[in-house]
């Protein structure tokens, strides 16, 4: 008989899981019925449809590298990967554009510091000079800046939402059931969960639950009683256009905090809130316009001179689920709950670490350990140790 695995959350982590799980080899090694369960089918609100859907290897920490290496490589071969036989191959619209990090004197060491633990980690990633930065980049200002750190490979864009629903169009493909419902608690001994609880007033009883509840997850942590350090944390997605084209444009972050990168004909744009402004739960239907014209758009005119033109195209919000903690995803199991295992707080870095995250964890469901990539510097010990793993590069 197959083990019940029920995920609470359907976005790219929930799919990815649901995805690995159902796949043969792993089928063949412990049999699980794979259920997810999913409040809103038009992903309306979620932060897989919403972010800005990039992925990286300039982080600050080793484990957050390796799961990029791991998450550049399915990307790549998605069209095969994540096939679906009889439909057409999906198509995530992969740029591998890079980042560019930029730093003031105030910021050098900091930025050659992190450079020398990225190449030692395989990054293919570059310190470029202001005179460099010139010579590759016309259209940049340079005033003010002491380096810059571009990735050359294996770092830029992609479609956020045909990821997820490649994800999805495969686990289903291989079993899983996704089941549209809203979870409200759970039910259990203390120790273990039996059966968690749906609006309409059904059970759906498991084996194995899996916390994928991304903003939401704090909520289903208080129904086994664990107190999970992630908040919904607000972020404003400016799309703009320029008449002046940028050659070469690659996803920048600039010393003000402010991203931009190429979309389509024009480009998309954001930054973090001051923490004195950056509240829970903040309204999505309400984007920071005002700081579009207070801070936003005066900040990349003097970093980028042709922007004195832009035009405000329209914005959307999305929530970052914040790990309030240390800023790194919480992955793995509680010892207060041995079938409770959470995939959460990926603070903003959740498109890009739903590969290697799925693989683990469905590894760790089935054989009980991980296999491809070790996430345990991920899991509980530290939060519950009080250790923090912190992520320092965070957008």
């Amino acid at each position: 008989m197959a083990d019940r695995v029920v995920i609470i959350g359907g976005g790219a982590i929930g799919s990815s899981i649901a995805r690995y799980l159902t796949r043969p080899e792993f089928q063949a090694v412990r049999r699980c019925q794979v259920t997810v369960i999913e409040r809103d089918f038009s992903y309306a609100r979620a932060s897989s449809a919403l972010s800005a859907s990039s992925i990286r290897q300039q982080f600050s920490t080793p484990i957050n590298l390796a799961i990029s290496q791991y998450g550049i490589t399915l990307l790549r071969h998605a069209a095969r990967e994540l096939a679906v036989p009889g439909e057409p191959p999906p198509q995530i619209g992969l740029h591998e554009g890079g980042y560019l990090y930029l730093a003031t004197p105030a910021g050098e060491q900091t930025l050659r510091d992190k450079h020398a633990l990225q190449r030692a980690s395989g990054a293919d990633v570059a310190l470029l000079a202001p005179h460099e930065l010139r010579a590759r980049f016309p259209w940049l200002n340079t005033d003010g800046l002491a380096l810059g750190s571009l990735g050359l490979s294996g770092e830029g864009w992609f479609d956020g939402y045909s990821l997820l629903q490649a994800f999805r169009a495969q686990a289903r493909a291989q079993g899983a059931r996704y089941l549209p419902a809203e979870a409200t608690g759970f039910d259990g001994d203390g120790e273990r969960i039996r059966r968690v609880r749906l609006a309409g007033g059904e059970a759906i009883e498991g084996e194995v639950f899996v916390n994928a509840a991304g903003p939401w997850a704090r909520h289903l942590a208080a129904w086994a009683g664990i107190d999970l350090p992630v908040a919904a944390r607000r972020r404003t997605v400016f799309h703009v256009t320029c008449p002046t084209p940028l050659p070469r444009c690659p996803l920048l972050i600039d010393p003000s905090g402010i991203w931009l990168r190429p979309e389509g004909q024009g480009f998309i744009t954001g930054f973090a809130p001051p923490p004195d402004q950056d509240g829970d739960d903040l309204p999505l239907d309400e984007p920071d316009h005002a700081a579009f014209e207070d801070f936003v758009w005066p900040a990349l005119a003097e970093r980028i001179p042709a922007f004195e033109a832009l035009r405000l195209q329209r914005a959307w919000a999305g929530y970052y689920e914040m790990n309030l903690f240390d800023h790194n995803a919480i992955v793995g199991p509680h010892p207060a709950c041995a079938n409770l295992v959470f995939a959460n707080g990926f603070s903003g870095h959740g498109l890009q670490q739903s590969p290697a995250v799925g693989r683990g964890l469905a590894e760790w469901i089935v054989y009980g350990s991980y296999a491809t990539l070790d996430l345990s510097p991920l899991g509980w010990e530290r939060v519950l140790a009080h250790r923090p793993l912190l992520e320092q590069n965070v957008i």
